[in-house]
């Protein structure tokens, strides 16, 4: 995979060179550049932003730079596939992991860094002539620019490429695989401060283990985000997974998952 990340801050992106990522970099199997759009500035202060029109406080990028910050990486790119450009935005469509599954199949990504107050939006416009332009956030809430939200994304994406994770089956049971978190996890000492490690996992019961982990699994989803609880479909799940969801007050109403009253523990009185 190819990507490229536009910042007028390229130090930012260093990060990107560490870890499985740097590994997968050297090794060929990732093609990662940065591209500074002061480059592409023509007056001799390299400027790339100036003052809203209409008013208001802040600054915002100027639209030309970034065309030929763009214009300069999609020339590598395949001319029969387009690029997808990933403007971090917290007006933009939600990044999940269903998301980052969608990005690491493709075959160039660039990121667009905006800073102050984003990017002139006729240059979104335009791009979405040359590339599949996808503003993307983080969550509910806003960064100083884009590129701690790249970081992110980049990291996000690119473990999921093929040789990047030295084990590819770690990445099955994951938290947001399946619609699910990840189950609590565990290592020696078996006791540590007082605490030991649930009796279970001292089994060798594989069936009964995988059975636990999976009841973790819906329990902590339950209790931390309901929400991503009420997206899945009841018909992919057995009579265990009901039964503890059932424990929580998730209910089926009408093909889906609703929260009502939860169900009364083994031996209580009604």
């Amino acid at each position: 995979m190819r990507i490229d990340v536009l910042s007028i801050f390229p130090e930012y992106l260093a990060p990107l060179e560490l870890s499985l990522i740097g590994k997968a970099m050297t090794d060929g199997v990732l093609d990662l550049s940065v591209t500074d759009p002061r480059t592409f500035a023509t007056d001799r202060h390299r400027t790339v932003d100036d003052t809203p029109y209409g008013g208001g406080a802040g600054m915002v990028m100027k639209p030309e730079p970034w065309a030929q910050a763009l214009e300069s990486v999609t020339a590598a790119s395949p001319s029969f596939r387009k690029p997808v450009l990933v403007v971090p935005s917290p007006a933009g469509e939600v990044f999940t992991q269903d998301v980052a599954y969608e990005l690491a199949d493709e075959k160039h990504l660039v990121f667009a860094c905006g800073r102050y107050e984003g990017i002139d939006e006729r240059f979104i416009d335009w791009a979405s002539e040359h590339a599949v332009v996808r503003p993307m956030s983080l969550g509910d809430y806003v960064l100083n620019g884009g590129e701690v939200a790249v970081l992110a994304m980049v990291e996000a994406v690119t473990r999921l490429i093929p040789g990047v994770i030295g084990n590819p089956e770690s990445l099955a049971e994951e938290s947001h695989t399946g619609g699910l978190l990840e189950y609590p996890v565990y290592t020696k000492p078996a006791m540590w401060r007082e605490r030991a490690i649930p009796d279970m996992l001292l089994s060798g019961h594989h069936g009964n283990i995988a059975r636990w982990r999976r009841d973790q699994q819906l329990h902590r989803t339950a209790q931390r985000r309901p929400d991503m609880i009420e997206q899945l479909n009841p018909a992919d799940l057995n009579k265990a997974d009901l039964a503890i969801l059932r424990e929580h007050g998730f209910q089926v109403v009408n093909g889906s998952f609703q929260v009502c009253a939860p169900a009364p523990a083994d031996g209580a009185q009604g």
